[in-house]
């Protein structure tokens, strides 16, 4: 943990200071927790009685906000990337030494980088990469002919599976699975009755550069061509994404989504968490997906798309529930009192 003046802070990643530019800060903080040798930010005014309370030495603010507060401040076009920028710079990746644990396995067939750093009890299977500056953590098994890109790193129990590769500055943490065989089967009738067959899973999975995949997310195999994970993702715990989908970049996934085979999700989306995106889909670019909707049909047009029931009081769920049951009844029956009334305006029960 490094710590820096706002001069310094600055004279790396812009903006500019208004107050006592030599004010030192060793971490960031919360506005309510904040303490004087730590900076904190604003950007949303919901919250400007915090930043009016604030114990922080400095704060990070929109043009906006510049003279809301007396204190030291950084003043930027758009506070929370800025404050994300400051707590890396404050809170740098820990360093490894390159070198190999003697309990992990490798085969003389695979490829791997001097500089690279290999723990504990980790596997690496025949014709695997391993790229310049990658640290792969303990217990991980690299398939063969997997390739890790430069500067990538794997936590604890990562399973990247045969011929996936994973691109540079790949962040992967524990547990996550990439390449396990996508949910492929066929239904056949025989002698004995019928059966599922098992579809051979003979694609990979092929993710880009800058990707961050949570925990205990699985990201399955193509079918016959390959999975594929956009430049720049982000990917939250517990993510499922089947065989043959295509995630374009840049885009944003939260914990506990869903995403059925052969799906197209465009760049620059934004999926809610325990969201569900149906198969065979293709949603376009710039589409924001609320928590917990349910995606049946393509998505054409940019745009946020809702589809969650809010919650109420049970009894009252219960009553609306009932009736929403009946909606295709009492659909018929408008239908059926248009035509009774020829000369009345059609009364459009389809919604948009």
């Amino acid at each position: 943990m490094g710590s820096y003046t706002l001069s310094g802070i600055v004279d790396r990643l812009g903006g500019s200071v208004i107050g006592d530019a030599s004010t030192l800060i060793r971490q960031v903080a919360t506005l309510e927790r904040a303490a004087p040798d730590t900076i904190s930010f604003l950007a949303n005014e919901r919250y400007l009685a915090h930043l009016k309370g604030t114990r922080a030495g400095a704060v990070i603010l929109g043009e906006a906000f510049s003279a809301a507060v007396d204190l030291p401040r950084i003043v930027v076009g758009n506070p929370y990337a800025y404050f994300a920028r400051v707590s890396a710079l404050l809170n740098p990746q820990p360093a490894f030494v390159a070198g190999r644990h003697p309990s992990a396995v490798i085969d003389s067939e695979a490829r791997v980088a001097a500089t690279a750093c290999i723990g504990p009890f980790v596997v690496i299977e025949a014709g695997a990469q391993i790229g310049e500056h990658v640290l792969i953590g303990a217990g991980c098994h690299v398939g063969r002919g997997a390739v890790i890109g430069e500067r990538s790193r794997l936590y604890a129990h990562v399973t990247v599976y045969h011929g996936c590769v994973i691109g540079p500055d790949g962040v992967i943490h524990a547990g996550v699975v990439i390449g396990a065989d996508g949910f492929g089967i066929a239904m056949e009738q025989g002698e004995g009755g019928a059966r599922w067959l098992k579809v051979p899973q003979i694609g990979a999975v092929r993710i880009g550069r800058d990707v961050e995949i949570g925990a205990n997310t699985t990201i399955d195999r193509g079918a016959i061509e390959d999975t594929v994970i956009g430049d720049g993702v982000k990917l939250d715990n517990q993510i499922q994404i089947a065989h043959n989908v295509e995630i374009g970049a840049h885009t944003a996934i939260a914990a506990c989504v869903g995403i059925a085979g052969s799906s197209r999700v465009g760049a620059y989306c934004r999926i809610g968490g325990a969201s569900g995106i149906a198969g065979h889909l293709s949603i376009t670019d710039h589409v924001e997906i609320s928590a917990h909707t349910l995606v049946t049909k393509s998505i054409t047009e940019p745009g946020t798309y809702t589809g969650a029931y809010p919650f109420e009081p049970n009894r009252e769920w219960r009553r609306n529930a009932a009736g929403l049951r009946r909606l295709g009844d009492l659909n018929d029956r408008v239908r059926a009192l248009e035509k009774s009334l020829p000369e009345a305006p059609a009364i459009n029960t389809k919604g948009k």
